[in-house]
């Protein structure tokens, strides 16, 4: 059983004051991968637009489980039209269970597989790098007071707690564009 869910997508202003027009500049994504992860594009280091992680829903073991969709993140690649990507380097972590590991690990599979379908030049960083990087506090909370910093007059995005994989994948985006 799978059902489509809708990526939400938070469009921001493409021009104003102080913001460069974007047909001069590169086009990078920054990628948290995951389920509940984010795509932030950046246009000459303006945010454009985020993105939460396109999923679906589907039944595994009597549960329901939400995955990252295949299919929504190609046609997300297609209307963003990225010039290239940097993504979140993960392995992973003590703790987790196998089951979640593996779900984890296919998830991100799907976006490297993804983004090589569509061509798009990828580079992969470390938490610790974009992190001291972007100059962020430490902790999920950290990302989301830096990039309100940076973007205040799209704080509205970042708001809430579970806005974390939002904020990390701007930062993420930020060290590409560098």
């Amino acid at each position: 059983m799978s059902n489509l869910q809708s990526h939400q997508a938070m469009q921001l202003p493409v021009s104003g004051v102080g913001q460069a027009s974007t047909s001069s500049f590169s086009r990078v994504i920054g990628i948290d991968p995951g389920a509940s992860g984010a795509i932030a594009l950046l246009v000459g280091g303006v945010l454009i637009s985020v993105h939460d992680m396109p999923t679906v829903t589907v039944e595994r073991n009597k549960a329901q489980k939400r995955q990252v969709c295949p299919a929504g993140l190609s046609l997300l690649m297609q209307q963003l039209s990225p010039h290239r990507a940097t993504v979140e380097k993960v392995g992973a972590m003590p703790g987790q269970g196998v089951s979640s590991m593996f779900s984890f690990g296919r998830s991100v599979g799907i976006i490297e597989g993804v983004l090589a379908a569509k061509q798009i030049p990828v580079t992969f960083t470390t938490p610790q790098a974009w992190q001291k990087q972007s100059g962020a506090a430490k902790g999920k909370d950290g990302s989301r007071q830096r990039v309100m910093e940076l973007f205040p007059s799209q704080a509205h995005l970042f708001a809430r707690v579970k806005d974390d994989g939002r904020a990390d994948a701007v930062l993420i985006a930020l060290t590409g564009t560098i």
